[in-house]
């Protein structure tokens, strides 16, 4: 499977994701595939695979780090339930709300293999 280089300190490398990342971005991208595996118990393929389906077509290696303006716990709900989020409200019952169905299994998104 094809892995996009990431830039980090000016030097290009492999990654897991398909979007060059600066060190910054990386690791909150990182952070929000923790974030989908702790919280929802999917395997990290999946989780990688949904952060590349929101952002796979963005430039994240400017420096600056939008995806950090909020927490990655904010951003695996946004990537996981359909429709608004509620995210930070303690009492929500989340339990009927739809979830968003993985990407394809054919689709370039998914670069690592399924555990």
């Amino acid at each position: 499977m094809e892995e996009a280089e990431e830039v980090m300190g000016g030097q290009a490398h492999m990654s897991e994701f398909l979007m060059l990342a600066s060190d910054e971005a990386l690791e909150s991208l990182r952070g929000i595939v923790g974030e989908l595996v702790s919280l929802f118990g999917q395997s990290r393929a999946e989780a990688v695979a949904r952060v590349n389906v929101a952002w796979g077509d963005e430039d994240l290696a400017d420096g600056s780090d939008l995806l950090g303006r909020e927490e990655p716990e904010h951003w695996a709900y946004c990537l996981y339930d359909e429709g608004d989020v509620a995210y930070g409200e303690p009492d929500v019952d989340r339990t009927r709300w739809p979830i968003r169905p993985a990407p394809s299994r054919d689709a370039q998104a998914w670069t690592l293999e399924p555990e």
